[in-house]
């Protein structure tokens, strides 16, 4: 029972680590201090930038449970101890938040780097071409990139029901959930109700900050690549040295000791950390929304 309680506590401990690392989270909650329909939004918001709009927060959570069952077997069979399977369990069980932010970071990367060109489309189709603001915000939407297209289908039917565009450009901030399509939907609204001969020179500005913007974090990326490459064995020296001391003289049953437990849980303890403090300190700051409601 004892071992069980301290496995559970370990367990805890990895989840407070990462969601610290990964999320901000501070305090020993399981979650961030901020109300509960808060709390949802932002999880929400999380799973639509990772192009995960229906999927439900459940249906993730029994994804992770999942993991955790089947990791925590597999580590039991390797180890052919309790504690320290746990821990591997409970390391295993945050894959999912790990993969799901890596596509949400590759869905807002490409998204930044249309944005660039699809703003010029639309400087062009509502200045050469005369197009309206909304209509040259559809047109653009169909040739963006195949995640967003949802959002700019969702956006173009409020538009046919509402013909109201301070909606419409809510609905697709809201589906698109990202900075830059922030900063081009308030510009056009403006454009919109106010009018002015002066677009063509806001969306120039825009697409160039939005190229300066996207070449910095090109650089810093391109700079982080040996780096990122080398933490991977952070994880797999570690775990493919354990396995191989399985077939050297008595290792199995060295692990299942109490002296071996404490040791592999301790092992475990600082590749978790390690895998965690390196993830954050390559952690690009992402950029803050605007006009966000």
């Amino acid at each position: 029972m004892t071992a069980l309680a301290g496995a559970l506590v370990g367990a805890y401990g990895v989840f407070l680590l990462y969601t610290a690392a990964v999320f901000g989270w501070k305090g020993v909650r399981p979650g961030p201090g901020m109300a509960p329909g808060r709390r949802r939004h932002r999880a929400d918001q999380w799973l639509i930038q990772a192009g995960l709009e229906g999927v439900r927060l459940s249906d993730f959570a029994a994804v992770m449970i999942a993991l955790f069952v089947v990791a925590t077997a597999l580590a039991y069979a390797l180890f052919g101890s309790v504690v320290p399977a746990l821990v591997v369990g409970g390391f295993a069980a945050t894959f999912p938040l790990a993969s799901y932010r890596s596509r949400r970071q590759s869905a807002r990367r490409q998204a930044g780097e249309a944005w660039p060109r699809m703003i010029e489309e639309i400087a062009l189709l509502t200045g050469s071409l005369g197009r309206s603001v909304p209509q040259a915000l559809f047109e653009v939407g169909r040739s963006s990139p195949e995640d967003m297209h949802p959002a700019f289908a969702a956006a173009q039917r409020e538009w046919l029901v509402s013909t109201n565009f301070a909606r419409t450009v809510a609905v697709l901030k809201a589906r698109l959930a990202d900075a830059t399509a922030d900063a081009t939907c308030e510009t056009l609204l403006v454009a919109h109700e106010v009018g002015g001969t002066d677009l063509d020179r806001r969306l120039a500005a825009l697409v160039d900050d939005r190229i300066a913007h996207l070449q910095g974090r090109k650089d810093a990326e391109a700079k982080q690549a040996g780096v990122r490459f080398a933490r991977r064995f952070v994880l797999f020296v570690p775990f493919g040295m354990a396995l191989a001391g399985l077939s050297i003289g008595d290792g199995r049953e060295a692990y299942s000791t109490g002296g071996g437990q404490l040791l592999v849980v301790v092992a475990l303890a600082m590749v978790i950390g390690l895998w965690l403090w390196s993830g954050r300190i390559m952690r690009l700051p992402e950029e803050e929304r605007v006009f966000v409601e």
